[in-house]
């Protein structure tokens, strides 16, 4: 199974590819897509849009997994990522690919054991995962792969249950 990871953002978007299967998860690629700053939040979001889907296009993932705005004390930051994170889901729309959304508490327990893990935390245990020699750079991409590794382990206990409920 081919995950496209997404941690949103309206400057710089993080994405992590992985391949995994029943025994393993393997890092395709991972990396940023990016738009400046400097232009309005709307051709931002256009060119988000046109980086994701030129990468899934390239790629041909069969699922995509964003991790969803945290809300704090920063209404109007969670806002502008839960834009981003509409671009990932007109990508995956637009491809006809199933879409899954994960809180940052959800993917640090997943990957990381603890749902209050730091970003240090989370991306040291995205490096063994993947079993990579460092942590992926930059930090958006790393967050990304963690989406994606989140999601695959959703995955692979849904057929655990699966499988042990079919075998009761």
């Amino acid at each position: 199974m081919r995950i496209l990871g997404i941690d949103p953002g309206t400057v710089r978007m993080g994405y992590g590819l992985i391949e995994a299967d029943a025994d393993q998860v393997v890092m395709v690629d991972c990396g940023v897509v990016t738009a400046s700053g400097r232009i309005s939040l709307a051709e931002r979001l256009h060119r988000l849009y046109l980086g994701l889907m030129g990468l899934a296009s390239r790629y041909l993932p069969e699922e995509v997994a964003v991790e969803e705005p945290f809300v704090a004390d920063n209404v109007r930051s969670a806002m502008a990522i839960g834009h981003a994170q509409a671009v990932a889901m007109l990508v995956a729309a637009k491809k006809k690919l199933p879409i899954y959304s994960y809180s940052p508490a959800k993917v640090k327990q997943m990957v990381a054991d603890y749902g209050g893990s730091d970003k240090r935390q989370v991306q040291e245990m995205v490096r063994l995962h993947l079993n990579l020699s460092a942590v992926p750079e930059p930090t958006d991409a790393a967050d990304a792969l963690a989406v994606a590794l989140c999601h695959a382990q959703e995955r692979r206990l849904a057929r655990l249950m699966t499988k042990s409920a079919e075998g009761q």
